[in-house]
């Protein structure tokens, strides 16, 4: 028993084997169709309307062909029949210039007026189709040679025409075939069948038409999303544009605001310092105040510096403009043996000329005592015709106009100035100090 069941398995596993070889047969035969249609159809984009027109005649030639074909196997067995063999010629006949008169038209002459000849010869093929042959595959004919002429005009009016002409060519040819004199029951037989075959027209002009305007509608919805890809990519690209200037410019603003706030700071250490090691024989109590005074700078200083890196203001939020002003004057003035006069007016603005106008007032004083080596100052704020006017002056060395070269600190002011809409403008003559006069728009103003 034990050889006769390993026999038997051993069978199975060669049927197993076998059949398995006949499915990836199978499979492989089907993979080879598969790719035969992706080489003979797969080139056509039928997003291009031009290149799914050409799939379009394609197709309905090669089912041309195919109706043709089939035409052909129903009157095969005329060939052996007593004068059979003419109808099979005429077939023959009108076949091959349906064929060649479709294929001409459709893929060698596709424009000019001597297309109307080759839909001439396309309606007498299909009526000589009509005596030659019955049932449905004439009317198939006629609908193929309209759906070439429909997929191939973008006007209803010309598809109109077309259809109605070949309308009328088929009822002509059913009544033709008819012939007369005939009874009334022959004719209601025939008037039945070519309204028959009308019926199929017009269904077929119905829904040929509506699926070409469906195609077409889904071309312009696929342009324009198409296009909004394309605006949307573009607006990705100014976005990251946009984000690089707007990231430089705030890299440019806390720079500015270390120059103006730490940098005006520690001016102030480096002065009371200096000031302290003149007099510290002299005066040594007086000194060690200015030292703590330089201490206490340079603590506000580091403060102002970890604002200014973590994008804040080195300003209290809640203070006002003058006192904030006043606050840059006191901070200067406080161990150090300068003096400024001020004539500050209270004016509201906004974050930005709050920001500026506290940083221009800091890097006026700072540049007044580092490179003028200035001891006192006048500095002056005040509204007049919606206008902020800023001015600052010191008894400085001065500077040579002519010879200027604007540091960081003033092109920077320069440029946020313009920015907020005002003016700047600098005044200097060798051992007459320097002056910074500017305007601002109020922001009632705009």
């Amino acid at each position: 028993m034990k050889p006769n069941h390993n026999a038997e398995k051993t069978k199975n596993v060669k049927n197993a084997i076998t059949e398995n070889k006949g499915k990836q047969s199978e499979r492989k035969e089907e993979k080879r169709l598969r790719a035969y249609f992706v080489r003979l159809f797969g080139k056509y984009d039928i997003r291009n309307e031009t290149q799914f027109v050409i799939f379009g005649k394609w197709l309905i030639f090669i089912v041309l062909i195919l109706v043709e074909t089939l035409i052909f196997m129903q009157h095969l067995d005329d060939y052996f029949q007593p004068k059979g063999w003419k109808i099979f010629i005429a077939i023959l006949t009108v076949s091959t210039l349906l064929t060649l008169s479709e294929g001409l038209k459709s893929f060698v002459i596709t424009k000019g007026k001597i297309r109307a000849l080759f839909y001439t010869i396309d309606a007498l093929a299909a009526c000589c189709f009509m005596f030659v042959t019955g049932g449905v595959l004439p009317v198939v004919i006629y609908m193929l040679v309209l759906t070439e002429f429909y997929i191939g005009v973008d006007d209803t009016q010309p598809r109109v025409v077309i259809l109605c002409f070949s309308a009328c060519i088929y009822i002509a040819s059913y009544f033709i075939k008819a012939l007369v004199p005939v009874a009334d029951e022959r004719l209601t037989q025939v008037f039945m069948q070519s309204l028959g075959g009308c019926i199929a027209l017009g269904v077929h002009f119905v829904v040929v038409n509506v699926a070409l305007a469906f195609y077409r509608q889904f071309l312009r919805l696929d342009k324009a999303l198409t296009e909004l890809d394309e605006r949307k990519r573009e607006l990705e690209k100014a976005y990251e544009v946009v984000a690089e200037v707007t990231a430089l410019e705030e890299r440019q603003r806390i720079a500015k605001e270390i120059h103006d706030t730490a940098g005006h700071s520690l001016t102030t250490v480096i002065m009371q310092t200096e000031s302290a090691k003149r007099i510290l024989e002299q005066n040594p109590e007086e000194a060690k105040s200015k030292i703590v005074a330089a201490n206490l700078q340079a603590k506000h200083a580091l403060e102002e510096l970890r604002d200014s890196v973590h994008l804040l203001s080195g300003i209290g939020e809640n203070a006002t403009l003058k006192d904030a002003l006043v606050g840059i004057i006191h901070e200067s003035t406080d161990g150090t043996g300068i003096v400024i006069r001020s004539e500050i007016a209270d004016v509201n603005v906004s974050s930005a000329k709050y920001r500026f106008l506290c940083n221009t007032l800091k890097e006026g004083i700072s540049n007044g005592l580092r490179h003028g080596g200035a001891t006192a100052f006048w500095f002056e704020l005040r509204e007049e015709n919606n206008r902020l006017s800023f001015l600052l002056s010191d008894n400085g060395a001065g500077v040579d106009m002519q010879k200027l070269q604007t540091g960081f600190g003033l092109t920077t002011m320069q440029q946020r100035v313009i920015s907020l809409g005002g003016e700047v403008s600098f005044a200097s003559e060798q051992g007459e100090g320097f002056e910074i006069r500017l305007f601002l728009p109020t922001d009632k103003a705009q």
